[in-house]
């Protein structure tokens, strides 16, 4: 008989502190990795800048800076969202660097699996872009584009602006949110799934079951390599939401 148990779900997302009487899990840990990480990334790149062609680090951060800027920023904002990038660029890099060690051993979980991280993120966001909008419109302004968006006709405001005041303050932080928790935790689930499987059936005292064990090993593999890509895009579509809610509370007719 194949004996396979699925741990309890707890299990999978709870940890248990590092260090004895301190607060501080793998979760943690990958945050402050992540963090860490990608300040050297830009310390060591702008250490000992050159005009010579850039290389190593240097190289990489102007990748990155380059893709946030092109495929973020000019795609979004235009021009003037280039003063963003700064921050962009961070929320970017800390998201990705926070979903990689979802298929890195011992760690085996990203960070932005547990819904703490995203909420977090999901809240900064929040500020930043009702923020802004205070800031280019006034607080009147920003109210008055928000619940009442030009163009509208005047009896449907009964019907829109309900829906624009939810949309705007509860569902987008929420959805941002959720958005990157349930599909990093999706993922890791999955992958969990099929390595227990490969496991069971690779030990199973029925050696015809063995073989069979090939299948679910596979598809650990595919999951594995399609899990490096939905890390990517999980922190690009984050980082390109952001740039479109901060765009949209500057420059409402946009």
């Amino acid at each position: 008989m194949l004996a396979l148990e699925f741990p309890e779900i707890n299990s999978l997302l709870v940890w248990k502190n590092l260090f004895d009487g301190v607060g501080f899990n793998k979760i943690a840990l990958i945050a402050v990795l992540a963090t860490t990480i990608s300040s050297l990334l830009f310390f060591f790149a702008t250490r000992k800048a050159t005009s010579d062609a850039p290389r190593g680090a240097r190289n990489l951060a102007e990748v990155i800076v380059d893709f946030i800027e092109d495929g973020v920023i000019m795609q979004t904002m235009g021009k003037e969202g280039l003063a963003w990038t700064p921050f962009l660029l961070t929320m970017f890099l800390f998201i990705y660097l926070c979903n990689v060690p979802g298929i890195i051993p011992f760690f085996q979980m990203p960070a932005t699996a547990r819904m703490a991280v995203p909420m977090f993120l999901a809240g900064l966001v929040w500020v930043v872009f009702n923020a802004t909008g205070i800031k280019h419109q006034g607080p009147v302004g920003y109210l008055k584009s928000v619940l009442f968006p030009p163009g509208v006709p005047k009896a449907l405001y009964i019907l829109v602006t309900p829906i624009e005041l939810i949309s705007t303050f509860l569902v987008r932080p929420f959805s941002l949110a959720v958005r990157l928790f349930a599909n990093m935790l999706a993922g890791h689930i999955l992958l969990v799934t099929f390595a227990l499987l490969s496991e069971a059936l690779f030990q199973a005292k029925d050696k015809a079951l063995i073989p069979v064990g090939i299948l679910p090993f596979i598809m650990l593999v595919f999951l594995t390599s399609f899990e490096v890509l939905v890390a990517f895009l999980q922190a690009y579509i984050f980082a390109m939401l952001t740039a479109v809610y901060i765009g949209g509370a500057a420059h409402p007719e946009h």
